[in-house]
Parts: structure tokens; sequence; C-alpha cells
């Protein structure tokens, strides 16, 4: 069973807003066992869409159609889907009750032109929207052969409204899928996208089930994985596999699972161990202390942070040596060190992490030179590492702050320095 998202509105194919509800859609239907095989988006022009949804009814056995269902004159979806049909529009008149009603409940006449929401194409039948003045449109579309008629299922693009009618009016008219479909995710850090996925080797071919997917975000590489079966345990018991097997391979460049990131990790990981932690960052404007206040119960852990932005501050907040700063370069390893650990001094706690960065404007000139540098400082020694431009500055100031905090969770774990070097 194949399903397509149609997502429809010039504000999208124009960039002026994003499409949130096609993803959304997509992992309702993942969900109940139903592959999504094709996204469409399509502005709003009538006749693109009567052709996108002809190609879609030919393609998909079940079409999820967003947005076009308001009162106003580039809402098409209805029309579309009568020149789909070729039948003519019928006025629904509960519908129209409901609407007039809704209006009449918040103290406001009804425009005349609301009424075109109260119309449906011939043969279909009205989803109620109890939250919003658009109803959906469910219709089945008969196809040639032995194929079973296509669902087409439009709704408000709308999120809230869009969300409730899936729930309560779409899913429950769903044909069933003889299959189930499960999904879950590894998160790795240290480790390019190519390089992971040379390492997994066989586990991340086409055609495995489960399947294992790639992707990257700001230096975060996450395995998808996808198991398909009779039953949920079959699905469980092949994710399982295929995670024992990349935990086995990948060994500690994997922190984590679903939404877990870094500073979740180790903001665990030290109230786990009854250990607290404070920052110093430069060049990064806070992003690593707003990170960790991001975490619940940060505060059981995480002391606090300092933001210092320039030399002056440094040694005035720390009393860094101004010698320090003529013998250095204020990007750099031993600058790094320093502020962690007078940091950690200061503020009295088991470890700080300190970030030094110029937002890489060195290495714009030279990308061999480190345009930051992070340090982890503890009782006993301070580990640093350089980080290198990739990217523009946003991705290289969130990818300073992930390899901060990762470093810090190696070291909470006991792995070595070489280990960390390695990736």
């Amino acid at each position: 069973m194949k399903a397509e998202v149609i997502a429809i509105g010039s504000e999208l194919t124009d960039g002026a807003k994003l499409d949130t509800n096609t993803q959304w859609l997509s992992q309702q239907l993942t969900d109940l066992g139903v592959t999504v095989h094709f996204h469409t988006t399509v502005a709003d022009d009538l006749q693109e869409n009567v052709d996108v949804l002809r190609t879609a009814v030919d393609r998909a056995d079940i079409i999820l159609v967003t947005g076009g269902l308001g009162p106003t004159l580039d809402d098409l979806t209805r029309q579309a889907m009568a020149e789909l049909m070729d039948v003519d529009l019928e006025l629904h008149a509960p519908s129209l009750n409901t609407i007039r009603k809704m209006f009449e409940s918040r103290n406001r006449e009804m425009p005349q032109r609301n009424e075109v929401q109260a119309m449906f194409p011939h043969g279909s039948e009205p989803l109620t929207n109890p939250v919003g003045t658009a109803p959906g449109i469910w219709m089945e579309v008969p196809r040639v052969g032995a194929r079973p008629p296509a669902c087409i299922a439009a709704m408000p693009g709308v999120p809230s409204e869009m969300h409730r009618m899936f729930e309560k009016q779409v899913k429950p008219r769903l044909p069933v899928s003889a299959k189930v479909i499960r999904r879950a995710r590894l998160n790795c850090f240290g480790l390019g996208e190519s390089h992971t996925e040379q390492i997994l080797g066989d586990l991340t071919a086409r055609g495995n089930d489960p399947e294992v997917g790639i992707t990257a975000s700001e230096a975060t590489i996450t395995l998808r994985i996808t198991a398909r079966g009779d039953n949920e345990q079959q699905c469980e018991d092949k994710i399982r596999t295929a995670s024992e097997t990349a935990r086995r391979l990948l060994g500690h460049y994997i922190f984590g699972t679903e939404d877990e990131d870094l500073q979740h990790v180790a903001i665990n990981l030290l109230t786990a161990s009854g250990q607290t932690l404070a920052t110093v960052e430069s060049g990064t404007g806070g992003l690593l202390s707003h990170r960790l206040t991001e975490v619940p119960d940060f505060e059981k852990c995480y002391t606090g942070g300092l933001i210092l932005p320039t030399e002056s501050s440094q040694q005035r907040e720390l009393e860094i040596s101004a010698t320090l700063f003529q013998e250095h370069d204020s990007i750099s390893e031993a600058i790094a060190a320093e502020l962690a650990r007078r940091c950690r001094e200061r503020l009295s706690t088991s470890f700080a992490i300190a970030i030094t960065s110029d937002r890489g404007r060195a290495a714009l000139t030279d990308p061999s030179m480190p345009a930051a540098y992070v340090a982890v400082a503890s009782a006993d020694d301070v580990r640093t590492l350089p980080v290198h431009r990739i990217g523009n500055w946003t991705m290289h100031r969130s990818r300073t702050v992930k390899t901060a905090l990762n470093l810090l969770r190696l070291e909470l774990l006991g792995v070595s320095l070489d280990d960390v070097r390695k990736g």
C-alpha cells in the first residue's frame, strides 16, 4: 500500500512558509504501517492542482492533502477534486449550518464567501472540523482494472485543525495495512557521514530489513532504523539486532537515542555521578550555557556559566595573566586550558568547560588553522581539542559547543583522549 502527501499553497512553493504538515502526516502513516512514497507541493493553480491529484491517484492508494480549503479565491482544493471526478460541487446544508454556528459563537457575522466551504464534490463525504471553519473532504476515486479505489482525504492547512481531523476523521477511514512499521534513531558524534558509513559496512546496504539510513545535522550523525514486520515484536527484534550491531561497530561515538542530544547526556551523567559543572565561553555568545539550561533538572549539576568575549574580561573575571596572552593567541590551546582551570576553581565545581572561538574568521584565510579550542578541566587534568571551521558561522558555533559537550561526556565515561582524537 503506497501513500502520497500533497501540500497545497503558493506560500509553500515560494518559500514564504515552511511545510511541517507533510512531515507530520508521513510520520503518522508510517506508524500505521503505510509507506509514503511521494511528497508533492503545488502552488495555488487550479489546473496544476487537478494534474497533481490525477498523478497521485494513479500511483498511490492513499492521498492526504493539506491546504486550499479556506473561503478565499486561491483556495482551490474542493474545485480541483470536483474536476478530477468530473462532477459538480454541491451545497451540504449541515456543514453550512455548522459554519454559521461557529461564527455566531464568536459574535461575528458570517461573510457570504464562507458558504463555499460547505460545497463538496458530488459523491464525497464531509469531514467535520469542530475547531475551525473549514470542513475536510473524504473521497474515493475509482481506478481501472482490478485496482481498489484511491482514497483522498483533504484537510485544512492549519496544523492544529489538521492534526485533530486526521486523528478523529481520517485515520478511522484508512484501509488497514497488513504490515507494521517501526522506527528508531541512534545519535552519534565525532565521525563524518562517509566515515560512519564505512565503519558500518553492510549494515547500511540498500534492501536490508531493517533499513539503516544515515543523516547529518550540525555534526550530529543520526542512524535512522526502519523495520517492517507482521507485528510489533518482529519490528522491535529487528531494531534491537541492528542497534546492537551499530553499537558494537561505533562504540563511544554513539551517545544517545531518539531526541537525546549531547547536553541531555552530559547532564544525566553528571547528575547520576553526583558531580557538578561550570562553563566559560568566548566567541559563542553563551550557546553552551543556553543548551545546558534547556535540559530538565539542569540545576542539579550545572552551577552556572561565564560569557567572557574579550581578553580584558577574561583577565578581570578569572585573573588570567596578561603574560599568557602575550605568549599565546587568544584562540589557543593554552588559553582554553587556563580558562577551564580558573573557571572550575572559581565556581568550585567538579568540571569546567571552556570555549575560545574567533567565529571562524581565521579559518577563512587559513583552513588548517583551528577556529576554536575547547577544554574540559577536572581536579586531575585538562583535556583540550581544536575545532576547525566547517560550514558557516552558525554551523561552526554549534559544532564547537557539541565538541565541548562530547569531550565532557567522554571524560565522564573514562574514554582516553587518544581515542577521542582518532575521530
